[in-house]
């Protein structure tokens, strides 16, 4: 597909509305045929997501956790999600090693990246970079994570049958454990 120059969108200015955790931008843009708008740009920088298996117990270590989006929009206390977290590290591998010791005390012994990706291109920066990992060692107990004051993870082992099961009925709301789950199950059938 050849781009159409003729097309092109601008952005013309930004300026910054707030800075914290995230920076939120207001962009002021310019379409081709002169005419202009705004639109807010969350900018939080690049992350990553990882979903470790254990391809002897045909388990996967998923975090339990509050988000405070989900509490807000749909009253939900906490999610069930693939371990993940923004780059701080020099790179992306690096930050998936670190952010599996963090929230689930688990050592990764290989890192397979799947796809990197933009999560919501229609408001955020943020691209992330997606991983299956594979752990060894024996079952493990729940273990509570987290490293910063807001963050209070629970590391668990759960079956991929019963992870499969999950998104079959609608029960595996995080996309980005949905997407690498399905992505698992395509490679590995023979693991649920």
């Amino acid at each position: 597909m050849t781009e159409n120059r003729d097309e092109e969108i601008e952005i013309v200015a930004t300026h910054q509305a707030y800075a914290g955790w995230t920076k939120l931008l207001v962009a002021t843009v310019r379409l081709p045929d002169g005419r202009t708008f705004r639109r807010e740009i969350e900018d939080h920088g690049e992350a990553i997501c990882v979903l470790p298996y254990h391809p002897i117990r045909k388990t996967a270590v998923l975090v339990r956790q509050a988000r405070l989006p989900v509490l807000y929009a749909a009253n939900r206390q906490q999610t069930l999600e693939a371990i993940a977290g923004v780059i701080e590290d020099k790179d992306a591998e690096t930050c998936a090693h670190r952010e599996a010791m963090e929230e689930a005390h688990l050592k990764l012994d290989s890192l397979e990246h799947v796809f990197t990706a933009w999560t919501m291109p229609g408001l955020s920066t943020e691209r992330m970079y997606f991983y299956l990992a594979v752990y060894s060692g024996e079952p493990r107990p729940q273990l509570r994570g987290g490293v910063d004051d807001d963050e209070n993870t629970v590391a668990l082992e759960i079956g991929l049958a019963e992870l499969a099961r999950m998104a079959d009925v609608n029960a595996l709301p995080d996309v980005k454990t949905l997407l690498l789950m399905q992505t698992l199950r395509l490679r590995r059938p023979d693991l649920f």
